[in-house]
């Protein structure tokens, strides 16, 4: 099977939801004997444009861009989008409602069976002006219109599109990477400064939706004794929001902005952990909250429904979104209950490993691609949208 890939940034991974999602299910497809290329940014890969390398035998090929944000990914999707068509592929699969923008494309010149996998809602980001969120929502629309299948990693988006649209979509979620080894003398940690389970961790792009500047608010109004807030994440077209909280901080000692890690860094700061908060008022489904789950670091989350699906039963606590006497009430029990927030950890960390796995994922979404490949009556289409790929 060939397979072509749009929308994301590139490999390998190094920020984002949907370069790590690419990066764990593409290398699984290429050993069961398929190949894939993926459509990436030369802003993103550091290539040349029109250059190709392989990364874990995904080959990766780097087009031109704008360097201009917004831009940057409408232009590389597009291309991505002609490329795709003038190549033979059976599977055109595009990542993000933004990308989809352009699936009538190959759609309306190939025999390729179009996939489009929805992350979130981007619409709805901050980082995006008007403009952008009205070719997002085109993008979406296009998405249900040309689509032969949609995958989407939450419940609450498979809501969405059913509500909204009467589309049926596949639900497909996420899954938690597996960490580097890390040092466990923590000694990254504490040139940071900062002590074994006596931090919150917030991880995640320092962007409006996820809503640092609310947990920082809260951190200062509590002042927990002995604890730090700790903020690992990098920008995404918001150089002018991060400057904002990093100024809410400054004066703050406790308080600490340790940029974007990977690897080993990156590993040692999640699990020295003793608290993951995660307040976002926008997700998709939540790469670095399954990866603190999978870890066993206690969850703090804001209540939307993303988080609730994942941390209801006693897998950790919420607390109302953008509510910020809620989160500090949350925030204050949670660190002064240890042991209970200890249960809840290990329920979560049992939940992960059983519901979200890397190659349950990429076998889910190689049977939508073969299913979309094979000769179906009407009677097997219908089954085929009954069926439910999240047991």
């Amino acid at each position: 099977m060939k397979i072509a890939v749009v929308g994301a940034k590139g490999l390998p991974a190094k920020q984002g939801g949907i370069e790590h999602h690419c990066e764990e299910i593409y290398p699984l497809l290429v050993k069961e004997g398929h190949s894939v290329d993926l459509f990436a940014r030369s802003s993103y890969t550091e290539s040349t444009s029109l250059e190709s390398y392989e990364h874990k035998g995904v080959k990766v090929v780097s087009l031109p861009c704008l360097y201009t944000g917004g831009m940057d990914a409408l232009l590389s999707s597009a291309l991505g989008a002609i490329a795709s068509s003038i190549k033979q592929y059976d599977i055109v699969h595009f990542h993000a409602l933004g990308p989809s923008l352009f699936c009538w494309l190959p759609k309306l010149t190939t025999s390729a069976k179009i996939v489009v996998t929805c992350h979130g809602l981007d619409w709805q980001r901050a980082k995006w002006s008007k403009h952008s969120g009205r070719l997002i929502q085109y993008g979406e629309r296009a998405a249900v219109r040309f689509a032969d299948q949609i995958i989407v990693v939450s419940e609450d988006l498979r809501s969405y599109f059913k509500k909204v649209y009467n589309r049926d979509t596949i639900y497909i979620p996420n899954a938690a990477s597996s960490l580097a080894q890390s040092d466990p003398e923590f000694a990254f940690g504490t040139s940071l400064s900062l002590t074994q389970q006596k931090y919150i961790l917030f991880l995640g792009r320092l962007v409006p939706e996820k809503c640092p500047d609310l947990l920082i608010q809260a951190f200062q109004k509590l002042q927990p004794k002995g604890w730090k807030l700790a903020l690992v994440g990098g920008t995404s077209d918001t150089a002018e929001y991060s400057r904002k909280i990093v100024n809410m901080a400054a004066n703050n000692k406790d308080i600490i902005f340790a940029g974007q890690l990977k690897g080993s860094l990156l590993a040692e700061i999640i699990r020295g952990a003793g608290l993951f908060v995660l307040p976002s008022k926008l997700e998709g489904l939540p790469l670095a909250m399954l990866e603190a789950m999978q870890e066993g670091i206690p969850v703090v989350a804001s209540n939307i429904p993303v988080h609730q699906q994942l941390i209801s039963e006693q897998r950790g606590l919420a607390f109302q979104v953008e509510n910020l006497h809620s989160c500090i009430r949350t925030l204050n029990w949670a660190i002064n209950h240890p042991k209970e927030m200890a249960v809840m950890a290990k329920n979560s960390q049992q939940y992960v490993q059983s519901h979200y796995n890397w190659k349950k994922i990429s076998d889910d979404t190689l049977k939508v691609y073969t299913t979309l490949l094979s000769p179906v009556t009407i009677e097997d289409e219908t089954k085929f949208k009954k069926l439910d790929f999240s047991t």
